[in-house]
């Protein structure tokens, strides 16, 4: 996995507060690199219930080959979409917890 923990954290803590922190995710999204960006889409995708965590490498696959919309546009455009990310990372493992409570 190319995304860091941290990074995931820092998503999900401003899609949060999307209200005043729209502009400020749109730039880190968009600063993210296409592998980061699409592992992004899978978490959100596994979160969603749109695939298995056992299908991590599906899930980037596809979200790879499907890349039409900025990965900043498709996610923010989606309700809830910091929940979806929470429930993909906790599906995959990642102790995202400890991330967010440094960024606070």
């Amino acid at each position: 996995m190319e995304i860091s923990v941290r990074k995931v954290a820092q998503v999900i803590l401003m899609g949060h507060e999307i209200e005043r922190a729209e502009g400020e995710l749109r730039a880190f999204i968009d600063r993210m690199n296409e592998d980061e960006q699409a592992e992004l889409t899978a978490i959100y995708w596994i979160g969603r219930g749109s695939f298995e965590a056992e299908d991590w490498d599906e899930a980037v696959a596809t979200a790879q080959a499907e890349a039409t919309t900025p990965t900043a546009d498709y996610l923010l455009g989606s309700p809830h979409f910091a929940d979806h990310l929470e429930a993909g990372a906790e599906a995959l493992g990642m102790d995202i917890t400890d991330e967010e409570e440094d960024l606070l």
